[in-house]
């Protein structure tokens, strides 16, 4: 089999330098993390409207692909919901590649040598990541993570479906190490002073960042390093990174959102200055519609955001998810639900998909569609791990319908033209491209488990349009890949899955 060790030989001769203690196991761990993402590619290959795919038909031994010049591409039967790598191989005209960046080199299609550079990295940080884990956590409820960061770092592969799960170019191995959340780093983000006057403010910036006549921003290292180009000489704040590695956990409890302009998975990770100007207003809004759940749903406010003048000075400030925590309850990400070990449990998987239906299905039909991927939502659980309700966090990305809050008597907020839309299929593309298709996909980990607890939940609910749409309609979510070979396309793409109900 033909690889492209380029990426992979880079990173195990940084490591040897920094931690060559190391070295054995991220070598050990190559070959799976090929497999994973190799996994997630198939993934793509199978389901997305690729357009150089002419055709995939279904055989005894798997699926063929055919490709419009001719070729055929041949691997494993392709389960859109999978979790777990299963795919270690597929075969181009008869040649075996197990290499993810190797295999779309060879399929020289337009921009592919930019997306095989990134799967090359994506291979090399998740070996790495792997390679610095402690002994597995246990499953049981007194051996969770207590403080916020602990079970956001427990999520060790990134985005379940996305090739680019682990993708961090422009990121030093040393770098890795030190800001990655599944490396376990304490990480001093810098204070960058800017006077008041230069800095667009929304809510209440806190007064242990004023200076004056200057607010003291939180810059992350890499960032000061890397893009801002300037040391920060005010002083620092110890955080811990969480799972989207640019915001981090303070040990008193806030949580500080950074500007990160590096391109981890799909997106540049800035903080626009609509952002900015719109955080309090979205935290106002999206506070007084989760009072309207019955206690079911609670959203971290954004206390205080500030930029200056830029994307790539900006920070937002936010509450712990552990805020909405009463004692004796744990409160973790979706995507980190299978490091507990519940999930196995149809039954828990079930309960899990009926409140998450019930929730975001009625702000939905108030006029909310939630971004409710797996990291975006948390659940709160009992003791003993039972489901109670979820926190949301992230507003910046919700899609709000002026109708439909119209509809229930509700004003609407002086929000940015792109989060505003009365398009039912935009809606409804927001919510179950990123919940069902992406977090309760995520948790199930198979197409037959989330058939089952999807055919559990929805015997509950409401009969609205929109479960209506969820059930009988195509399951949309996005084309991640196609995304990522379509740099002139602004904007999703977006794909229909098989349905997890309706297709046996």
């Amino acid at each position: 089999m033909r690889r492209s060790p380029t990426v992979e030989t880079e990173v195990a001769e940084e490591l040897a330098a920094v931690r060559p203690g190391l070295v054995p196991r991220y070598a050990a761990e190559l070959r799976g993390a090929r497999a994973a993402v190799l996994t997630r590619l198939w993934r793509a290959l199978a389901f997305e409207p690729l357009p150089w795919i002419a055709g995939r038909e279904r055989v005894r031994d798997g699926l063929v692909l055919r490709l419009s010049d001719g070729r055929r591409l041949l691997g494993p039967p392709a389960d859109p919901y999978a979790t777990a790598a299963y795919v270690t191989a597929v075969f181009l005209d008869g040649t075996a590649h197990d290499d993810p960046a190797r295999l779309t080199a060879d399929l020289a299609v337009p921009h592919g040598g930019s997306l095989a550079a990134e799967l090359g990295h994506s291979v090399a940080s998740l070996a790495l990541s792997r390679a610095d884990q402690p002994a597995p956590a246990g499953a049981r409820p007194e051996e969770w993570p207590v403080e916020d960061w602990e079970g956001e770092q427990r999520v060790v592969d990134g985005h379940p479906f996305h090739p680019n799960c682990r993708s961090r170019p422009g990121f030093s191995v040393a770098e890795q190490l030190a800001y990655g959340p599944e490396h376990r780093p304490s990480v001093e983000l810098g204070l960058m002073p800017v006077r008041r006057s230069e800095c667009l403010v929304s809510g209440v910036w806190p007064e242990g960042l004023r200076d004056g006549g200057r607010l003291l921003i939180p810059v992350h290292p890499w960032q000061a390093a890397h893009v801002l180009k300037r040391p920060c000489e005010d002083g620092v704040l110890t955080a811990h990174p969480l799972m989207s590695l640019r915001t981090l956990a303070l040990p008193d409890g806030p949580h500080v959102k950074t500007a990160l302009s590096a391109r981890l998975t799909s997106s540049v990770r800035d903080i626009s200055m609509g952002s900015v100007a719109a955080s309090a207003a979205l935290s106002d809004f999206a506070v007084d519609l989760a009072a309207r759940t019955d206690g079911l749903l609670h959203v971290t406010r954004t206390l205080g955001a500030a930029g200056a003048g830029s994307a790539d000075l900006a920070a937002l400030w936010r509450e712990s998810p552990r805020t909405y925590v009463e004692a004796g309850e744990h409160v973790l990400p979706v995507a980190a639900l299978a490091t507990t070990g519940l999930p196995e449990s149809p039954a828990w998987l079930g309960d899990f998909a009926r409140l998450a239906l019930t929730v975001c299905l009625r702000l939905l039909e108030r006029g909310v569609a939630l971004e409710a991927h797996g990291q975006n939502l948390l659940v709160v659980l009992s003791g003993s791990g039972a489901p109670l309700r979820l926190v949301y966090r992230d507003l910046a990305d919700i899609r709000v319908s002026p109708a439909r809050l119209a509809r229930h008597g509700m004003l609407v907020p002086q929000l940015p033209p792109r989060n505003l839309t009365d398009d039912p299929t935009a809606l409804r593309r927001k919510l179950f491209g990123s919940l069902v298709a992406g977090a309760l996909a995520g948790t199930a980990g198979s197409w037959a488990a989330l058939r089952t607890a999807l055919e559990t939940a929805v015997r509950d609910l409401p009969r609205t349009p929109d479960l209506t749409a969820l059930c009988e309609q195509p399951l949309p979510a996005k084309a991640l890949t196609l995304m990522r070979l379509s740099p002139a396309h602004t904007g999703d793409i977006w794909m229909h899955l098989p349905h997890p109900i309706r297709t046996r």
